[in-house]
């Protein structure tokens, strides 16, 4: 079962969604949670907890497009979930990812009681596949750009996740980070890697980036950030937390290398559907765990599922694959990541961290989850580039 103190809930409000991403993983469709039904799921939730021992929960609210539902019924479902948490001893936390296009000024008490006046965006620089219906990208840049600044004269803290493409690459690292922070004035982001989930068509096509270009510009862009960074207050992931893994800080990895991500979170969409997380709910029937709202209580739809256990049972098929040499999947699903599949992951000296990389990742490349993460050239060189930089800080200290 998920294991420790803490349960990380991504609960997607709707499936529908403003905006036309050519790339986007999610099969949209036009359900939304109601409140009479979101009762119904925390209220399955919060049984799940206490019969594992768990205290916090963290619901990290999404979308489709989360702010096509109003700021009041935010506000009515801020109250009844703290409320019914409190009874049952539990704390929650709230955090918001959004893509702003619908925000307005009537959005900020929302934004200030409930996300602690912070909320996630979404960039791509240069932008090639974000879009509004019946618009070009320049379009939708503009739009975004705009909400953003009405959010930061609010005095909402913006933070912003950046998915790497090829024109990323094309530009270079110094221009990424010069463009980001010193003309968009954007202080906290993260860089993720794409992969082409769902459905196929031609954009998810033309997301395949050479790993050893992708670890050229990681590194460089985190050299760029050790040097800048400190002096301009900026943070970005996950170079930010790589340093306090290797300086033996307080850190907080991304969800890609988690221990088992079946062992942290889970995620749930308006029809009820559970899955592994938001990328899984919409894009991957095959692999959702049941549905909450068929079944008696959400602890017996997790022990019982079969697509779940091959979650779970993931980190260790891999370390067998290392023992008996044997490497899984053909190579043969969408994208073209060159990277070794056999499962040589035991003889890693960075398995620790990665723990074989996202299943998604996997899965969307090599049709399989018994691989590795096909980016797994580009971790190993992160890891080992920031690995030596944290010792040149630990010395210099």
């Amino acid at each position: 079962m998920i294991n420790g103190n803490q349960l990380s809930l991504i609960l997607l409000a709707t499936n529908a969604c403003n905006a036309a991403c050519e790339y986007c993983f999610e099969d949209k469709t036009s359900d939304s949670l109601s409140l009479e039904r979101l009762q119904l799921i925390i209220a399955k939730v919060l049984d799940h907890m206490a019969a594992q021992g768990m205290r916090v929960l963290s619901i990290n609210w999404q979308g489709g497009e989360a702010m096509l539902l109003p700021p009041d019924w935010y506000r009515e479902a801020h109250a009844w979930i703290d409320e019914a948490a409190a009874r049952r001893g539990k704390v929650v936390h709230h955090g918001l990812q959004t893509n702003l296009l619908a925000y307005s000024p009537a959005w900020n008490g929302v934004i200030a009681e409930m996300f602690g006046n912070s909320l996630s965006t979404s960039l791509d620089v240069p932008n090639r596949h974000r879009r509004v219906a019946g618009h070009d990208t320049a379009h939708y840049d503009a739009l975004w750009s705009r909400k953003v600044t009405m959010a930061r004269e609010a005095g909402i803290d913006v933070k912003v996740i950046s998915v790497i493409n090829p024109g990323t690459l094309e530009m270079g690292a110094e221009r990424f980070y010069t463009h980001l922070v010193d003309e968009l004035g954007i202080t906290d982001f993260q860089i993720n890697t794409p992969f082409p989930g769902g459905a196929d068509n031609p954009a998810k096509q033309s997301l395949t980036l050479d790993p050893t270009d992708l670890a050229r510009f990681h590194c460089e862009l985190a050299d760029i950030w050790l040097e800048r960074g400190p002096e301009q207050d900026v943070s970005i992931g996950p170079f930010d937390q790589l340093m306090n893994v290797f300086l033996d800080r307080d850190s907080c990895l991304p969800c890609i290398w988690s221990k088992n991500c079946a062992d942290e979170l889970i995620a749930i969409d308006p029809r009820g559907e559970v899955a592994q997380c938001d990328c899984w709910v919409t894009s991957y029937p095959g692999y959702v765990f049941g549905n909450v709202f068929e079944c008696e209580n959400l602890t017996g739809l997790l022990q019982h599922s079969r697509a779940r256990r091959q979650f779970a049972d993931r980190p260790m098929q891999l370390l067998k694959q290392a023992w008996t040499g044997s490497g899984s999947g053909s190579g043969s699903g969408k994208g073209n990541v060159q990277a070794d599949e056999s499962g040589d992951c035991i003889a890693c000296d960075y398995l620790a961290l990665c723990h074989g990389g996202c299943p998604v990742r996997t899965y969307s490349m090599r049709s399989t989850l018994l691989a590795k993460d096909p980016y797994c050239a580009l971790y190993q060189s992160l890891f080992r580039h920031m690995e030596q930089r944290a010792s040149h800080c630990g010395l210099a200290q």
